[in-house]
């Protein structure tokens, strides 16, 4: 199975990192526009094999997708990170033309490729892709979801004291600091809500830090994360290449699914070999519907930024 992955950056190379050394891939490639940049995080990466124990194969290119022909997955982190103080809305006008021309050099080469999107704004950029390259919605994939939803269980672990792996929860809607919805009705811990052990107030806490858990980790650093980011996109990868039917949130266009369609934006997903396998309706209560028609409207209204480049 054959990996490419465009931005040899902190997020593009973690990814590349993570998928080699957990041998979810047999050979992976990274593109980056800087010279020798992407040929020197592969030769890194590759020269940890012996460490590690892995086999999979690490190249770099300098902007030549022909290196990329006969991908089975695509990764996009393309575009500049944010920086502190910057929404991943002002993003939009810089990293859409960037994201238009890698979509469509990467589908040149490898047609049969299911593509995940991980440049922000990433609803944005995912809608952008979805209509410029025409393909069926199930091989375009937003990542996002699987990040928050990483990130809002991180938050209750932190909460409840308890570990990290034995609780289950995940975030839908827009992946943006105002728009995602923690769902934290549905989160559970070995399957008890956490609601049992959390008062509405601590809950009303995770679900705040979760929304702003990029922001936060910018504020931090100065520039976007990036172990997070590349552990998630590594994640989803493995469930497509060995078609493990996970359910992870993840951005997909929607045509009538939760009220909403000529969107993409964060719900529920089965993932599989063939990118989304099916997308996963759940009851929302009320005030469930209501935050997630008003993520809608915002993601939306993002879009519409787009109309000068999608022609």
């Amino acid at each position: 199975m054959k990996v490419t992955i465009v931005g040899a950056g902190n997020v593009g190379a973690t990814c590349a990192d993570a998928i080699a050394y957990r041998r979810i891939a047999s050979e992976i490639v990274l593109v980056d526009i800087r010279e020798g940049f992407a040929e020197g995080k592969a030769l890194d990466i590759t020269q940890t094999q012996t460490t590690l124990g892995f086999n999979t194969k690490v190249t770099g290119s300098t902007n030549d997708y022909s290196k990329t022909a006969g991908s089975d997955v695509v990764v996009i982190t393309s575009g500049i990170p944010r920086k502190p103080g910057m929404t991943r809305e002002e993003l939009i006008g810089i990293n859409a033309g960037i994201v238009k021309s890698v979509a469509e050099s990467l589908l040149q080469h490898s047609p049969k490729a299911v593509f995940v999107i991980v440049s922000n704004p990433m609803d944005t950029m995912t809608y952008l892709t979805f209509k410029t390259l025409g393909l069926p919605k199930n091989r375009i994939i937003g990542m996002g979801g699987t990040l928050d939803s990483s990130r809002f269980k991180t938050y209750l672990s932190l909460a409840l004291d308890k570990p990290a792996n034995d609780i289950q929860g995940m975030v839908i809607g827009g992946h943006g600091d105002t728009t995602m919805i923690p769902l934290t009705r549905l989160a559970s811990y070995n399957g008890v809500p956490v609601s049992e052990f959390l008062s509405a107030a601590e809950l009303e806490k995770v679900s705040a830090d979760t929304m702003v858990g990029g922001a936060t980790l910018t504020g931090l650093l100065g520039t976007s994360a990036w172990y997070a980011p590349g552990a998630s996109v590594a994640y989803l990868v493995d469930a497509i290449l060995n078609d493990q039917q996970k359910m992870i949130p993840c951005s997909v266009y929607l045509e009538g699914e939760y009220g909403q369609s000529d969107i993409c934006i964060g719900v529920p997903c089965i993932i599989g070999k063939n990118g989304i396998e099916k997308i996963v309706e759940i009851s929302l209560n009320d005030d469930e519907k209501a935050k997630f028609a008003k993520s809608a409207d915002a993601v939306r209204a993002m879009n519409g930024d787009l109309k000068s480049i999608l022609g």
